[in-house]
């Protein structure tokens, strides 16, 4: 059952026109978009070479209609995606108790946000969850069509205020506690990906990421992430078109064609999609692996 108000969607776009005019005309596809409030994250250009750009994506921008209401919020100055999501997040939840976020390169399918506005409603008063999720990993098996993993996700992510509130932006006590716990394998999918390795890099300023630091604000929570059996969102920004991203193919996804039921399941970890997704890591770990951690720990522009 869906609240009366579709949850707000907040995009954070920068200097990619094309992508986010995609992004745009996917969700607009979607049949609760016509009633979703819309906030338009624009960051600023880092030097003259960039204005241009990022001048085409605000004049873009004044012309989005088909959504409920549309706030635009333009950054003057840069402030990278992990400052503009944290302060934006931080924005909505001033006005709201929900958010659904997607950057300017998630294709959604027209399924997403029925089932982000069901999902954020039906685990709204269940504390063990703290966080929706619309991308789920090509894995080989077939995967329920739902299930919950621990600590939270990036691509295409929806949170109530009680989930944000626990966010830690301080990547060293967050590591100090992994650590403290020894946590580090089951952090890591059992020594599958390397989010240990994301959080120091993150601690020595090898990257910015607010995402490892979401993620891990969650999975010392004990909190629960729900995820899609079949993905909701295909992620266009691996095409070397980011600052601190690469080419690569492995994240790609074919998007659901028909709509996810939200019903009731147990809430706790699926120990098998946890084991397929370790597979999936384990896989791609050979050639493709570093390109992908390069792209996902930075998540930049």
């Amino acid at each position: 059952m869906i609240e009366k108000n579709p949850v707000p969607i907040a995009i954070f776009c920068f200097n990619r026109l094309e992508h986010l005019v995609k992004t745009i005309e996917a969700l607009r596809q979607n049949a609760m978009a016509e009633n979703s409030p819309l906030f338009i994250f624009s960051d600023g250009a880092r030097n003259d070479i960039e204005r241009e750009a990022v001048v085409a994506v605000r004049k873009y921008i004044d012309s989005i209609e088909g959504f409920g209401s549309i706030n635009i919020i333009q950054r003057e100055t840069n402030y990278g995606l992990a400052k503009s999501i944290i302060t934006g997040v931080n924005f909505v939840f001033k006005s709201f108790d929900r958010i659904i976020v997607l950057e300017d390169d998630m294709i959604s399918s027209p399924h997403f946000l029925r089932y982000m506005n069901e999902a954020l409603d039906m685990y709204a008063q269940d504390d063990r969850v703290a966080c929706i999720h619309g991308y789920t990993y090509p894995c080989e098996i077939e995967l329920p069509e739902t299930f919950f993993l621990k600590g939270a996700d990036c691509w295409g992510w929806g949170t109530w205020r009680r989930g944000w509130d626990l966010f830690c932006e301080d990547g060293q006590l967050l590591l100090e506690k992994i650590e403290s716990r020894n946590l580090q394998n089951e952090f890591n999918f059992d020594g599958s990906f390397r989010y240990t390795k994301m959080l120091r890099d993150h601690i020595i300023g090898k990257n910015d990421s607010w995402a490892i630091r979401w993620h891990a604000s969650l999975f010392l929570q004990d909190k629960l992430c729900l995820y899609p059996g079949r993905s909701l969102i295909h992620n266009i920004g691996n095409d070397n078109s980011g600052t601190h991203s690469q080419h690569s193919q492995i994240f790609d996804t074919r998007l659901s064609n028909s709509r996810i039921d939200i019903s009731n399941i147990v809430v706790s970890i699926s120990e098998p999609s946890r084991q397929a997704f370790i597979k999936y890591f384990r896989k791609v770990h050979g050639g493709f692996l570093s390109r992908a951690i390069r792209y996902i720990k930075a998540k930049l522009y």
